[in-house]
């Protein structure tokens, strides 16, 4: 049911995974009836920014990954004959387990995915991840922000990086702090290589850390953490502030 890409990545990156399955606690009782995707920013479900990305790179095959309450966000994208869903019954298996679950509906070697709690001004992200991707150094590239540039975002940075660009975990030797944006791309062999059925990249970021093979490029645009009530009124701020919505 997906046409051919006829952008420049077409044999490796025209794939993007979207993790629609969370439950969204910290968002309280504004996912009481609604999953998060779906929840507005700017008058538009997050869900629909996150694909406005993936039209906007030239990505013609999205998956959706669904969990609490799925009905509501399979019939939101019923009309798009470009997204296939992906549902999880019982447990939620987390971000890499819901990619690797999701493996048999795409067979691609290597995906992007995108988390869609978050919204961005400046260049298309999805772009910038593809124009960096060097699939003879890389398992993975991760979309970094740093953390004074992380609106809403209030925990303390994730990573730090070196010269190349290799990504490491913060220590205390210092080095400047980059928040994780929720967009990467992945080498899907590695999670088949994962024993466990639910489990977070952070499992195969440690491994992939350890081997240099880890790596980031750096957004130098917007970027909300729309996780909580506050971080989405800081979220369309932003938007309502920037030159380029």
């Amino acid at each position: 049911r997906f046409g051919p890409n006829q952008k420049r990545h077409v044999m490796t990156l025209d794939t993007i995974m979207i993790f629609a399955a969370g439950r969204g606690t910290r968002m309280r009782e504004l996912t009481d009836d609604l999953p998060k995707p779906l929840i507005p920013v700017a008058g538009k479900p997050l869900i629909d920014h996150a694909l406005e990305l993936a039209d906007g790179a030239g990505i013609d095959r999205k998956l959706v990954n669904t969990h609490y309450l799925g009905q509501k966000l399979a019939a939101h994208l019923k009309t798009r004959n470009d997204v296939l869903i992906s549902h999880e019954n019982g447990a939620a298996l987390e971000t890499g387990g819901g990619l690797k679950h999701a493996l048999p509906l795409i067979d691609r070697k290597v995906v992007m995915t995108l988390n869609p709690d978050a919204v961005w001004t400046g260049r298309n992200p999805l772009t910038v991840l593809a124009d960096s991707w060097q699939a003879d150094i890389m398992d993975a590239l991760l979309m970094l922000v740093p953390v004074e540039n992380a609106t809403g975002h209030k925990y303390d940075g994730d990573f730090i990086v070196d010269s190349k660009g290799r990504i490491s975990r913060i220590t205390t030797n210092g080095g400047q702090a980059f928040v994780f944006t929720g967009a990467q791309i992945v080498h899907t062999d590695l999670l088949q290589a994962i024993p466990q059925d639910r489990f977070s990249f952070n499992l195969l970021w440690d491994q992939l850390i350890a081997k240099g093979r880890l790596f980031s490029t750096i957004h130098h645009g917007g970027w909300a953490d729309v996780g909580t009530p506050e971080g989405l009124n800081l979220a369309e701020h932003m938007l309502r502030t920037s030159s380029n919505v």
